[in-house]
């Protein structure tokens, strides 16, 4: 089950199911299942909170991910500073939503296994993220075809 909240926030416009069944799609790519993923949206002061709290961190960040994986079934806790999001996106001159799906779907990949911090995985990790949002773009083909 994925939950989506939001604290201190208004809760972005996503598509839930739409997302859920992205997410669901990611993990199989990578021989996961979904078990409990909880995603809370916040401001930058509270993911500054969080980080400063459970990882000993001083910064802002835009995904904090508390895994609680068990074998190959994903689970975890996804917190995003939607702050931070909004001003990467225009840093990296990306659309708000894309930006968010990218941190959205960055978590998920944490979960499956996938690094960003040693020599080499930062690549790997952006090229999993692209890949991932490629499927999300197939998914919403698919749905509008069926729409129609």
């Amino acid at each position: 089950m994925i939950t989506y909240n939001a604290d201190g926030i208004d809760m972005p416009k996503i598509r839930k199911r739409e997302i859920t069944a992205w997410i669901k799609a990611v993990a199989a790519v990578h021989g996961r299942r979904v078990g409990e993923i909880g995603y809370m949206f916040v401001d930058d002061e509270k993911i500054l909170d969080v980080n400063r709290e459970y990882l000993g961190h001083d910064y802002y960040t835009d995904i904090i991910t508390f895994d609680y994986d068990e074998g190959n079934v994903i689970s975890g806790d996804l917190v995003i500073s939607l702050d931070t999001v909004k001003s990467n996106a225009g840093l990296f001159g990306k659309e708000y939503e894309e930006e968010l799906h990218r941190v959205i779907i960055h978590g998920i990949l944490h979960l499956c296994g996938i690094n960003d911090k040693g020599p080499g995985e930062r690549e790997i990790m952006e090229a999993e993220e692209n890949r991932a949002l490629d499927m999300l773009t197939e998914l919403k083909r698919g749905a509008e075809s069926v729409d129609k």
